[in-house]
């Protein structure tokens, strides 16, 4: 059990995929590149994170000073813990000039084991700049394989990892939509297989999604993400149409973060987010390195 927390004192981030009211409360709604930054820019000796289980652990290793809280702890990402120690050490002995790149949607324990984290929002810059020719890309293998199809001149190796919600999205599911919607622009993010992502007007974060829809002259978009995104959409483009690409485009875990959730970490019901000493050591390293190179 925590202890009561002053407002003014803390931080609230949340992620687009929270629900709408939780979204409305917060100081900032970002992608997790963006929400990344504000933790480390705040200075608010609180943050309270309204997302899933590795994004408040990234927020305590870059800001180990602060306080960090999760509304929902048990909140989690499917994708976090689906690659191995064992893997990533046989591909270390096994592939010279090599470079673990592992997506942010991933355990503490996983960051700890690589060179750089990265998002979908910087991923394609980041490994850009990296020395290394050989990629060893976890967890995300759909992601991974959009960042290696924009940077041919890298070698990439891909882990088996996968977000179940995006990956479902199919051919048949894209070609329903566009029937219901023609004349809709479709924009998905890098989570949803190759061949969905190659009908796509526009790849990206949900944060590039959201600013191409808002710079766009279109005024119809099939929206192959979490249909949380559509609260921003609506509120950014007015007047303009925005329709998922399925019914239920949903994470389960990501809805669990409520506005009375959000509220009982006030009331001084939430834990500490909390980190190995050691683990938070080596996945701070991967975690700055992003920040540089993707500046």
């Amino acid at each position: 059990m925590g202890h009561a927390i002053r407002r003014e004192d803390a931080l609230v981030l949340a992620h687009y995929y929270v629900p709408d009211a939780v979204q409305a409360a917060a100081d900032f709604v970002g992608d997790s590149f963006a929400l990344a930054q504000k933790a480390v820019a705040s200075d608010k000796p609180v943050i309270v994170f309204c997302g899933v289980s590795f994004m408040g652990e990234s927020a305590k290793i870059l800001c180990p000073e602060k306080e960090v809280y999760l509304p929902v702890p048990s909140a989690h990402c499917a994708m976090a813990d689906m690659a191995s120690e064992e893997e990533i050490v046989h591909m270390r002995e096994n592939v010279e000039d090599f470079a673990v790149v592992t997506y942010v949607n991933s355990s503490a324990r996983l960051k700890a084991l690589s060179d750089v984290i990265v998002t979908s929002s910087n991923a394609v810059k980041v490994v850009s700049r990296l020395k290394e020719k050989n990629i060893y890309f976890i967890p995300d293998k759909n992601l991974g394989h959009y960042v290696a199809a924009q940077l041919p001149e890298k070698k990439f190796y891909f882990g088996r990892g996968f977000c179940p919600i995006h990956n479902a999205t199919s051919e048949e599911e894209i070609a329903a939509a566009r029937s219901a919607h023609p004349g809709a622009l479709l924009l998905v993010h890098p989570e949803c297989p190759a061949a969905v992502c190659a009908q796509a007007a526009y790849v990206g974060s949900t944060a590039g999604i959201i600013a191409y829809a808002e710079k766009s002259e279109a005024q119809e978009f099939l929206i192959g993400t979490e249909e949380g995104t559509l609260y921003e959409l609506s509120r950014r483009c007015p007047g303009k149409k925005f329709y998922p690409t399925r019914p239920n485009f949903v994470c389960a875990d990501m809805k669990k973060i409520t506005p009375e959730a959000l509220e009982r970490v006030f009331a001084g019901a939430g834990t500490p987010v909390e980190v190995a000493p050691d683990v938070a050591e080596k996945a701070a390293r991967a975690l700055r390195r992003m920040l540089e190179l993707a500046q």
